[in-house]
């Protein structure tokens, strides 16, 4: 399990796309991925839980959490040598993390938290709830969405992750990320 949870090394730049459900991550993210032609890491946990849903009639338990995420970092980690300057992924390990302890009394599988930790990523852009709610499926919290975001911003403030705040339409999101990134890739270049 420990192999398949880890992080590759990757000489691209990565984002992820952090907040709780209907808050606009898989939109901005196609977006951006549109935007620099390059790869997007689609949330894995979205498909599973669909499969899931579809076949069983249940929502997520303990036991999906893993399967999860091995899923996610070999998704990832398979689009990192693809991608020639930039990375853009539709969550990662730490938002599994946070959904694991809000929906299961705080627990999270000790080998999904060291990797949530260890894992690596330049910028994470933390969406807030300024969107209307979606209903689908899998979403199941309309009522707690300050409650969720606080989870997420609060976990970024712990464990010292670098972030920004992505508020407002489609638009405006997409304009505010798109100059964060092209800050990070004026960086990069610099240090070669």
């Amino acid at each position: 399990m420990e192999e398949k949870l880890a992080q590759r090394p990757a000489s691209c730049i990565k984002i992820v796309l952090f907040g709780s459900e209907s808050t606009g991550k898989t939109t901005l993210s196609e977006d951006l991925a549109s935007h620099y032609k390059e790869p997007m890491v689609k949330e894995f946990m979205r498909e599973y839980l669909q499969g899931v849903w579809d076949t069983e009639k249940r929502i997520c338990e303990p036991k999906d959490i893993i399967p999860i995420a091995e899923g996610q970092m070999e998704a990832e980690n398979k689009l990192s040598k693809q991608a020639d300057n930039l990375l853009i992924c539709d969550t990662d390990l730490l938002e599994l993390k946070v959904y694991s302890e809000a929906y299961y009394e705080g627990y999270c599988d000790p080998q999904l938290l060291k990797h949530a930790l260890n894992n690596h990523y330049h910028l994470y852009f933390l969406t807030y709830i300024d969107v209307p709610w979606t209903p689908d499926d899998l979403r199941d919290k309309p009522h707690d969405r300050e409650g969720m975001f606080q989870r997420f911003q609060n976990t970024l403030d712990k464990h010292q992750k670098p972030y920004f705040i992505l508020k407002g339409n489609r638009e405006e999101r997409l304009n505010n990320a798109v100059k964060k990134i092209d800050q990070l890739l004026k960086d990069k270049d610099r240090e070669f």
